[in-house]
């Protein structure tokens, strides 16, 4: 009761005051000035706390937008932490909006609620398996129809025996349910859902160490009883039918693995001639390998969400092969040609797979009667085999045998006429891996789709012609398709691969599985050793990533730190930069694009990124009509700005109100003294520049007319239709969706503070300083978006005042067409000399865009700005962690 009492005796105070009730020389009582500055104060600190809120969420939706475009890899780390940001910030907005004008805006908490409501579904985890699904199931139940159950390498082996009657090995899958089972009843799901959403996915030693730590967890946790049993079922049930001791290989089938486009070649663990009393370690050690560095940097560049993968493994019995290899039923560099390719190897194929040696090449006709068109046979001066206790062992090749085929040709036409079987079976060229076993008959040990790579011929031939630029090195086999530059960097070791830089030449002795962590990173492959048919092959393809296998003395003639370009086609290695029309005309892949964890961030983007609420004039500006995160934004922020203004109206204290700046050049501004901005009050609605107090505002001002600018840039016509072609598609380009207070250019002032939010034009700049004597508490945040040309050109325009402000020691982003800046911690000569750069940016940097065409354009303006901002900061550039204060 007192308190409204009180009120109300300041309100017959204030209001006597100003209606002339008491002299003009009387003034309110003190204390009950200081009481309204307080409550001035206590609105200006939540309308500060909301632009900064508002400032992270619009930067969150610059950031997601970026990632759309699907050019750079992300997880569902990303998306689930960005919409918690933003959801975050929102929420902040709008409780400081409450703070502002209680009451008003309430119904934004029911937005807010209904819109994050239609977020969760994509940021949530997928439903388990049900619970009616067997834990372990027989391959001979197993087909096409099962690979939910028993992921698409196992369904695709039990389709080839169960439908096409072709030998597989014997044995059994412990399915999607019985993985589940296994993480549920141990709780190592949670735990490690914890620790991927706390780590930095793009940082390669971080990524190294939470591999080790999940795959540890992993093995040593205890199996479920009723899991454990189900799997010693079915070994048993498999011992009856095996004349000796089972010997059996394991090997993952993960949901998402072998389908069309997402191979996974590689990249998760097999574990082989493993006896049946270590069958259930070997199963939690096949399952730790879904956290494989190779396996989760996988997952990440191609978009797959870690809750999607569930590992079925896949217990077979061991083939104790005599030959075995990799068979394309079509030329993975051309799908055109005529012709089946087999890769082959004596004992089993893990030198094929794994690129660790060369292999016997077969090219057979696909028209019967299967003729052999080209066959080259290398040195095969090992093979693995079968240790007689358990697991593998490298034997020499010696003798004769070195240089033998590892096939007959009737045995090479029988394998085609196999796989073309298989082809027609699923419509599609197909990956087989097989085997000969010692009584003469194939084994399919897999089936999965071919994924082609290739260039054009045209471009081959045109390649051809740059036989005079300087060769480092030629020969070898094309693994993967394509041209590129980049800096030669060779890795041996794993140590290696933490410092490979992004754009880079991977040069390495051999094409191991591992290596595909790299890939996302890299330009181009050359390795010294390594079969077309391995995984990195495979996975170089699948990235569309050049790649060169087989090139001898790669290591010693590409030494790290070259410039090369590497032209897989021709099977050269030039040396420098040599400029050829495919490597800018190649479309990049968007490896993203599609991918469910893209699937997720568009889904989730599609309520939070648009901007339906364009006109603050319109009766349609209302909070039930926020669709969006970014409608929330918007609608506070200016009404934010519009309870700030009115602040002097409802409280009858008209020394708040704004007043206009009385200035020397053609645009309007008008400044808000928030405290103490003025060097003295003055009446009416004017206010000069000579009485401006506040030390950032006319620092800014002072680059804002430093040098006079002189208009638009002359345009061409590309640029005049680029203009046109923007202002007819973009609406949020209308000038006639306008806001007093968003087309105003308004300047908010203390002494020390500075907010200044603007439009010129189609550009917006935000500009928030603080600058005191206190160098820790100093800042300067900065804001540009816009323009009226296509985001082409707005781009490249937004990267040139980024790069400039970096000259000037602020740490800048680009993100689409926006540049964001800040600067803080320094003293205030320092920061006055930044925002007058800043200043002078806002002015001059204004419909450049339209002239942003190519490399020389922009290095004009560029230098013509630096000449222009030497002066202003008083000091040469490219100074960033100085303090010149």
């Amino acid at each position: 009761m007192w308190k409204r009492e009180r009120a109300g005796k300041l309100r017959k105070a204030l209001r006597k005051w100003v209606l002339g009730d008491v002299g003009p020389s009387t003034p309110p009582p003190p204390e009950e000035l200081e009481q309204l500055r307080l409550a001035f104060k206590a609105r200006y600190h939540h309308f500060k706390l909301l632009l900064n809120a508002n400032n992270r969420a619009l930067e969150v939706m610059a950031e997601m937008e970026e990632m759309i475009r699907g050019n750079r890899p992300f997880g569902m780390t990303f998306v689930r932490s960005r919409c918690t940001r933003v959801s975050t910030s929102v929420f902040q907005i709008i409780r400081h909006l409450d703070a502002l004008a209680p009451g008003k805006y309430t119904e934004l908490y029911d937005r807010f609620r209904d819109i994050q409501k239609k977020i969760n579904p994509f940021i949530h985890s997928s439903a388990p398996a049900t619970r009616a699904a067997p834990l372990v199931v027989a391959l001979e139940d197993v087909g096409a129809h099962a690979a939910d159950l028993v992921g698409a390498k196992m369904a695709n082996l039990g389709e080839v025996a169960n439908r096409l009657g072709f030998r597989v090995p014997r044995g059994f899958v412990v399915t999607a349910r019985g993985y589940q089972r296994f993480l549920a009843e141990t709780g190592l799901q949670a735990e490690i859902d914890r620790r991927l959403q706390s780590a930095d996915a793009e940082r390669l030693d971080e990524l190294y160490s939470l591999s080790a730590d999940i795959q540890q967890l992993i093995i040593r946790s205890p199996l479920p009883s009723d899991l454990r049993e189900a799997i010693e079922e079915q070994l048993k049930l498999l011992q009856n039918r095996t004349a000796g001791p089972v010997r059996l290989a394991l090997r993952s089938s993960a949901l998402g693995e072998d389908l069309p486009g997402v191979s996974f070649a590689g990249q998760y663990r097999s574990e082989l001639n493993v006896s049946a009393d270590n069958v259930l370690q070997a199963y939690k050690e096949v399952v730790a390998g879904k956290y494989g560095l190779t396996a989760m940097t996988y997952r990440l560049h191609r978009g797959i969400r870690d809750e999607d993968i569930a590992m079925c493994v896949g217990c077979l019995e061991m083939v104790d092969a005599v030959a075995s290899g990799v068979l394309y039923t079509r030329n993975p560099l051309n799908l055109r040609e005529d012709e089946l390719v087999i890769h082959g190897v004596w004992g089993l194929p893990k030198p094929v797979v794994d690129g660790s040696a060369v292999s016997d090449l077969f090219v057979v006709s696909r028209e019967p009667p299967h003729r052999v068109l080209r066959r080259d046979i290398a040195d095969k001066s090992l093979r693995f085999v079968c240790d007689p206790d358990e697991g593998v062992c490298r034997l020499d090749v010696v003798g004769a045998e070195r240089s033998e085929p590892c096939l007959h040709e009737d045995q090479a036409a029988a394998l085609a006429r196999l796989a073309l079987r298989i082809e027609a079976h699923y419509g599609s060229p197909q990956d087989i891996e097989w085997a000969l076993d010692p009584s003469g008959d194939f084994v399919v040990l897999q089936s999965r789709p071919l994924l082609p790579t290739g260039m054009p011929e045209e471009a081959i031939r045109r390649n051809a012609s740059r036989r005079d630029a300087p060769v480092l090195l030629e020969g070898g086999s094309t693994a993967s398709a394509g041209v590129a530059t980049g800096t030669a960097f060779v890795v041996q070791r794993d140590v290696d691969a933490l410092q490979f830089p992004p754009g880079g030449v991977l040069v390495t002795a051999q094409a191991l599985p591992r290596w595909a962590t790299l890939l996302g990173r890299a330009a181009a492959v050359v390795s010294e050793k390594g079969s077309v048919a391995g995984h990195l092959a495979n996975v170089a393809r699948e990235f569309g990533v050049p790649a060169l296998f087989g090139v001898p003395d790669a290591c010693r003639r590409l030494s790290t730190g070259r410039i090369v370009t590497v032209d897989a086609d021709q099977r050269v290695v030039y040396d420098g930069r040599i400029e050829m029309p495919e490597i800018s005309e190649r479309p990049q892949r968007k490896l993203m694009e599609g991918s469910p964890v893209h699937r997720a961030l568009e889904g989730a983007a599609r309520w939070i990124v648009p901007l339906n609420l364009l006109d603050p004039d319109s009766p349609d500006f209302r909070p039930g009509n926020c669709r969006t995160f970014h409608d929330i934004t918007r609608f506070c922020h200016e009404k934010a700005v519009f309870e700030m203004f009115r602040f002097g109206e409802t409280h009858h204290f008209p020394e708040r109100s704004s007043k206009q700046l009385v200035c020397d050049v053609p645009m309007q501004f008008w400044v808000i003294n928030l405290d103490d901005g003025f060097k003295a009050e003055t009446e009416g609605k004017f206010v000069s520049l000579e009485n401006i107090d506040s030390i950032p505002m006319r620092a800014l001002w002072e680059g804002m007319v430093a040098v006079p600018w002189h208009g638009p840039p002359p345009v061409d016509t590309r640029g005049f239709l680029s203009v046109l072609l923007e202002a007819t598609t973009n609406p949020g380009l209308d000038p006639a969706l306008h806001s007093p207070y968003a087309i105003r250019n308004y300047f908010m002032i203390s002494r020390h503070f500075c907010s200044l939010q603007s439009r010129f034009g189609f550009h917006f700049s935000t500009v928030e300083a603080l600058v005191s004597e206190r160098d820790s508490e100093n800042y300067v945040s900065f804001q540009f978006k816009g323009g009226a040309a296509n985001l082409d050109r707005r781009i490249i325009r937004a990267r040139l005042v980024a790069g400039l402000l970096e000259e000037l020691g602020f740490h800048a982003e680009v993100k689409e067409d926006a540049a964001f800046a800040r600067l803080e911690g320094h003293g205030p000569s320092f920061m006055v000399s930044r925002l007058r750069a800043l200043g002078y940016l806002i002015i001059h940097t204004r419909q450049l865009d339209m002239v942003m065409t190519d490399g020389y354009s922009v290095e004009r303006y560029r230098s013509q700005m630096l000449d222009h901002l030497r002066p202003l900061v008083g000091e040469c550039l490219q100074v960033a962690a100085g303090d010149s204060g």
